[in-house]
């Protein structure tokens, strides 16, 4: 008798689910979560901004207020239009149903964020990865061939990359958009620790879209993404996007983080101040590769000691909890420490000092 599991797609059958660890009684650093909670002035002023929500109706469609003051805010500031997600995975998902033609193809690098590449084959595009070089810099020769060969219809970028935490050159960028006739997605998730942003560079590609994601900012728990692109291509996109699909506490959630964005701005701030002493602290050990980071993460190398059982035992013994990368193609021996607070990177670093 056939199975009902035989009913589901072969792609399906054959990927592996995104693995998020259990953080429970552990010094969670592994996620790239903002560490910085609401202070309770802060947090009783939001209670009374969800006090207005109306929860036995549906929340707006399409808050045209919301993507002003996102507009306001982040950009961009030209006509580009924004399409709001539940998270920005759920752009991602869109993007990718957007292009799902028979024999389409979707391109992006590794290592970076894999629901790229879950993403795609779960909806049936080809999907080719072109390795990074030993730098996690693009690799744009090759960038270019896969593009000349392939022709992708969408292309992922992410500025800066998970887990490597890098900006590349934006010349490689440029020539990338170039090349390519297929939609080229800048995913800017960590921007709020970068120094750059591909923000007002969508007035001269078309073919160019900003993602954005409020997670990393400080509001992982509403899940709120937006994307940016040209006003022609954003009308097509939005006739897939589901209906009612950010809630309405969402919403106002959203709302109230932009009229205070300065506690958010100034988190991250304190952030990316962390992120460089952390770096100077990790970069003095012997034993330890750092690479530079422009994200609220650190990724480093471990050239002697087992970066699995290190893992362990800041996790066992330390009670932990960083991100082990060594499974992953290009990233042997490799270990990707959020920044959290004051606290909690010195417990870390001065753990993997004594473990060393």
């Amino acid at each position: 008798m056939t199975s009902s599991l035989d009913r589901l797609r072969p792609e399906l059958r054959k990927l592996s689910a995104y693995q998020v660890a259990d953080a429970s009684g552990l010094m969670k650093l592994d996620a790239m979560e903002n560490p910085y909670d609401w202070s309770p002035e802060l947090r009783q002023a939001w209670l009374q901004h969800l006090a207005q929500a109306q929860l036995n109706r549906y929340p707006q469609p399409d808050p045209a207020a919301l993507k002003e003051k996102l507009r306001s805010r982040f950009g961009p500031h030209s006509d580009a239009a924004i399409i709001l997600g539940n998270g920005s995975d759920e752009l991602i998902q869109l993007l990718a149903l957007a292009v799902a033609k028979p024999g389409a193809c979707a391109l992006n690098v590794s290592p970076s964020f894999s629901m790229y590449s879950i993403i795609a084959e779960l909806v049936g595009l080809k999907n080719v990865v072109v390795d990074l070089d030993q730098r996690f810099e693009l690799n744009i020769e090759a960038m270019l061939a896969a593009i000349d060969e392939h022709d992708p219809a969408l292309i992922f970028l992410a500025y800066p990359n998970n887990p490597t935490g890098n900006l590349w050159p934006r010349e490689d960028i440029y020539r990338i958009l170039e090349a390519s006739s297929g939609l080229v997605v800048i995913d800017e998730a960590y921007g709020p620790f970068a120094a750059d942003s591909f923000t007002d560079d969508l007035v001269r590609y078309e073919n160019a879209l900003l993602l954005r994601t409020a997670s990393k900012l400080g509001l992982a728990g509403i899940r709120f993404g937006w994307l940016a692109a040209a006003p022609a291509l954003m009308a097509e996109l939005n006739k897939i996007r589901l209906p009612y699909n950010i809630n309405e506490l969402t919403q106002l959630t959203m709302d109230f983080a932009l009229d205070h964005y300065e506690v958010f701005a100034q988190q991250a701030k304190q952030i990316c101040a962390s992120r460089s002493h952390m770096l100077k602290i990790l970069g003095s050990l012997e034993g330890v590769k750092v690479y530079p980071s422009e994200a609220n993460f650190v990724l480093i190398r471990l050239l002697h000691k087992d970066a699995t059982e290190l893992f362990q035992e800041l996790r066992d013994e330390d009670a932990i909890l960083i991100k082990n990368l060594s499974k992953q193609a290009g990233l042997t021996q490799c270990l990707r420490l959020t920044v959290g607070t004051e606290i909690e990177n010195q417990t870390l670093c001065e753990a993997i000092t004594r473990r060393l």
